[in-house]
């Protein structure tokens, strides 16, 4: 995880690019997994979930079969079950 201040993903108040790949990470802060971890989608029947397992370590897991070529995608929430809503329109 690369960890930063929340701030720098916004320029002039607007959102970056980088804004749509972070996951909140503490206050005023947010963080991009190395790896795939921040380019899979959301999903509110996931089959994969993510958790925090040691400072600034993420790991992420298969909760279902995923087969050859299928898309990874995680709950943005956290918990696989959360549907609470996005702050986009989730497709």
């Amino acid at each position: 995880m690369l960890v930063f201040p929340g701030k720098e993903i916004h320029i002039d108040g607007q959102p970056t690019t980088l804004y749509h790949y972070c996951f909140e990470w503490g206050q005023e802060t947010v963080a991009i997994a190395l790896g795939y971890g921040s380019i899979y989608n959301h999903s509110y029947s996931p089959n994969a979930r993510y958790d925090d397992i040691a400072r600034r370590t993420k790991i992420f897991s298969a909760i279902q079969d995923i087969q050859p070529g299928e898309e990874i995608t995680i709950n943005y929430n956290g918990d696989p079950d959360n549907s609470n809503p996005m702050e986009f329109e989730v497709l």
